[in-house]
């Protein structure tokens, strides 16, 4: 390898837990998935949550302004939702599957 070759992978290990081990390996199967390729999809993609969840939101006041305007206004109702709301669960009686 060149000495200014990047390196574009990088190795990370950890000791997990038999239990924990065989939960991840029966969900990579079950996503047709490896361990490794299983395991780094979820680390990324929470990593990218958290980035989400700290990521401020910039806007200008007229902007704001209509932000709130929006969010301090009344709710309307989306039938569907409304619908799917008073449909009985698949646990309690007069549950019937949509088709």
């Amino acid at each position: 390898m060149a000495a200014n070759a990047e390196r574009k992978e990088y190795p990370i290990s950890m000791r997990l837990p038999e239990a924990d081990i065989a939960i991840i390996d029966r969900a990579a199967g079950l996503r047709g998935r490896s361990r490794t390729e299983f395991v780094r999809e979820a680390a990324v993609r929470a990593a990218e949550d958290v980035l989400m969840e700290n990521r401020p939101i910039r806007m200008g006041a007229e902007a704001f302004a209509h932000f709130m305007a929006a969010l301090s206004g009344p709710a309307e109702p989306i039938p569907e939702l409304v619908e799917l709301a008073r449909r009985p669960a698949p646990w309690e009686p007069g549950y019937v599957a949509k088709r």
